[in-house]
């Protein structure tokens, strides 16, 4: 029998089953595919030397009019702007006390120290920053107290704990000279208290982490004891930022990265600014600061709570002024579909704005109305305030059912592992889904929590090709992700052994100057004359294209590996794995079996050097296949 070759249609298919499948792919890790052929994704490195504190879930670049490139992240603790590779601390103030407020107290041969404070609202893990102090008389100096604490352990209202350090993060502990309160001078400077890292329901037992609130009896849902998001945009060259549930804040451009951000409703000429929201936008000609889900007016004052379907604008060119008037264009609309607002982004020209079940297309028209607000589809909720993207052809979002397309009308998008991503996805924990486009490969990605993998914690992806529609799969933690653009290449949140860090994507091909492992595409069964007679591989002849990184030395390698089955519901064997490297030319196996199996990947086993720099493409490769009797 002729040498027959190995061609696969592109995509991965979850739906059916593997025999089904012949002819195509049913599973795949850290691979793409590019011109209907397979090829290991692009590699990423970490964005400069330093890390911040806390989990990034959110991203927001923009270019100053001086042509300074600003990075924003927001994490559960803190709010950065990222400029020469350092990430500057401008999370927003809560409180600042009176000097004296505070006082401290030690206990010889504890690195514990009690602060009292007098209702001072923090929860457990809030950042203070101490200055004023004096030494409390032995180890624990003035330098020692005045510096920036996270907080242990909220006691009471009136009182918590931080452990002592020195300036350079060291543990201090206390002796017995250290019988001093700090003095008559201490100040502290509350930032604003920190979020959740992951999604509460609903209210009642256990609620929150200790001292925020509602330990052991009902309470209410609040930013504190709930996962921290954050919203962004652009008003000119500054930044609005915006706590999901919770504060609306902005930063000034030429105040530069040293200034923290301010609550927008607090800035001297603010005028019926919304105090809490869950999302801003800032629209795009007619540049109106948009936000989702405010508080409504009352006799000319904002209520302080959240009113889930209200969305309200500021008058034009003014983030300033919310408060309707004959003079302005600001103003206000409630949502009717729905129970609350899940997000939006912006789009060509309008305003997408989803609820829970519903999808509507927000325009301006100018007054008297200002904006036009149309639902545009109804069963097609958002599954997470971030599981939207805007892509060159259109936006693509996912509900809690599958994945959509929106150009002007709704379209479900034909999804060969819907089953498989929605059966698995964590639905507890789907406000951390988040989607992003990588629109050099015409690529969009989702990332969710797998209930599988069992983390609360996004650790999965799925890959729509926007260009050539096919899927495919893999497993990567990210937690927020921003197109190339502005960025030379698209940008991740990640986490390293040691530390928070933002990765960039589609450089070179390794995993932060790591080998990438894991890397694998597996194809459905493969037989002849439909499985009638046994089939017998003999020889494998590979047709593999390695690309390398710039300078790289080693010799790369892969492996392709032949299992085997005889009937669909059997557990799949291995016969061999064969090493390819850019010189190999033909292997000889053998493997007698009704149905095979080739799966191609990395070559995890080969040293960690052979590994590094490059990246593998599949072409034709061919095998000497003949049938081999009807018996086993």
């Amino acid at each position: 029998m002729a040498l027959q070759t190995l061609e696969f249609q592109p995509g991965v298919n979850k739906e059916a089953t593997d025999y089904s499948a012949k002819g195509g792919w049913v599973d795949a890790n850290l691979v793409r595919f590019r011109k209907g052929r397979v090829e290991k994704v692009g590699g990423w490195l970490k964005l400069g030397s330093n890390s911040y504190l806390g989990t990034g879930r959110a991203l927001h670049s923009w270019i100053s009019l001086g042509g300074t490139r600003f990075l924003g992240v927001g994490t559960t603790f803190k709010y950065y702007i990222e400029e020469g590779f350092s990430y500057n601390d401008v999370t927003p103030i809560r409180s600042t006390t009176s000097a004296g407020d505070v006082t401290f107290s030690a206990t010889n041969g504890s690195s514990t120290i009690t602060v009292a404070d007098t209702s001072h609202g923090a929860v457990s893990g809030d950042f203070v920053t101490f200055s004023g102090a004096v030494s409390l008389g032995g180890n624990v100096t003035a330098d020692v107290l005045n510096q920036e604490y996270q907080i242990d352990l909220v006691t009471n209202a009136n009182a918590y704990t931080i452990t002592a350090k020195d300036t350079s993060g060291t543990t201090v502990t206390a002796n017995a000279s250290d019988s001093g309160n700090g003095g008559s001078s201490v100040v502290g400077t509350y930032q604003i208290n920190v979020g959740l890292d992951t999604y509460v329901s609903s209210a009642g037992w256990g609620l929150g982490t200790w001292g925020a609130g509602g330990f052991g009896s009902a309470s209410a849902i609040s930013a504190v004891n709930q996962l921290r998001l954050w919203t962004h945009d652009n008003f000119g060259e500054n930044l609005i930022i915006n706590v999901r549930g919770a504060g609306i804040y902005r930063w000034l451009e030429n105040s530069g990265t040293s200034t923290r951000a301010v609550e927008l409703s607090g800035i001297t000429g603010a005028t019926g600014v919304p105090t809490v929201g869950l999302q801003v936008i800032t629209s795009e000609t007619d540049r109106h600061l948009i936000v989702l889900g405010s508080d409504p007016l009352s006799s000319g004052s904002r209520t302080g709570t959240v009113d889930p379907m209200l969305v309200a604008f500021s008058d034009s060119e003014n983030e300033l002024d919310f408060l309707p008037t004959a003079t302005n264009s600001a103003g206000s609309v409630r949502l009717s579909s729905g129970s609350f607002i899940v997000g939006g982004i912006k789009s060509r020209q309008e305003i997408l704005i989803w609820t829970d079940t519903s999808l509507y297309s927000m325009n301006f028209i100018g007054p008297p109305l200002t904006f036009a607000i149309n639902l545009v589809n109804e069963g097609a909720g958002l599954i997470g305030p971030k599981a939207a993207a805007n892509a060159p052809n259109g936006v693509y979002f996912a509900s809690k059912t599958g994945f959509y397309f929106y150009n002007g009308s709704v379209q479900k998008l034909p999804c060969q592992v819907q089953e498989y991503v929605f059966n698995d996805l964590d639905l507890g924990q789907a406000f951390k889904c988040h989607m992003g486009v990588n629109s050099e490969y015409g690529e969009v990605w989702f990332f969710y929590p797998s209930i599988e993998d069992d983390t609360g914690e996004v650790s999965r992806y799925v890959i729509y090709n926007y260009e050539e529609n096919h899927w495919s799969i893999g497993s990567l933690i990210r937690y927020a992700w921003l197109d190339a653009g502005i960025e030379d290449q698209p940008l991740a949140t990640a986490k390293t052994s040691s530390s928070n860090c933002v990765f960039e994507h589609e450089q070179g091909y390794n995993d932060n100057d790591s080998a990438m492992s894991g890397v694998f595409i597996e194809s459905g069964d493969l037989d002849i004359s439909s499985g009638e007679a046994f089939s017998f591989v003999k020889q494998i002849i590979p047709d593999m294209k390695f690309v390398q990184d710039t300078g790289a030395t080693n010799t790369p390698a892969m492996n392709i590996v032949l299992k085997r089955r005889d009937f669909p519901g059997q557990s799949l064997t291995t016969d061999s794995t064969t090493q390819v490297t850019p010189t190999s030319t033909f292997s000889n196996v053998r493997s007698r079996a009704r149905q095979v199996v080739f799966r191609f990947e990395s070559d995890d086993d080969n040293t960690a050097d052979n590994q590094l720099g490059y990246k593998w493409r599949l072409g034709s490769t061919r095998i000497d296949i003949q049938p081999s009797g009807r018996r086993g």
